[in-house]
């Protein structure tokens, strides 16, 4: 799979799982997204795709690495303002 489609579905996922901070963007925390059923099987490596959607500054989120139970209340913000 290549990264701008992974990161898509990231976006995707975001906004299904995430809801809007006062801001109007979508937010998530990690450990929703990282035990989430359906995104466990979408992407196989979860971590990378965060990193690479960071490095693209489609999200945000503290420090450059999450790790499950660690990060789990880390939130993820998208970066996009684009409409559902």
């Amino acid at each position: 799979m290549n990264v701008a489609h992974e990161v898509e579905l990231l976006v995707q996922e975001i906004k299904r799982l995430g809801t809007k901070n006062k801001d109007g963007q979508y937010e998530v925390l990690f450990g929703k997204i990282f035990n989430d059923t359906r995104c466990a099987n979408i992407f196989e490596a979860l971590v990378g795709t965060l990193r690479a959607a960071k490095r693209k500054k489609v999200v945000t989120f503290e420090g450059e690495l999450l790790l499950q139970g660690v990060h789990d209340n880390v939130p993820i913000k998208l970066l996009l303002h684009n409409d559902d």
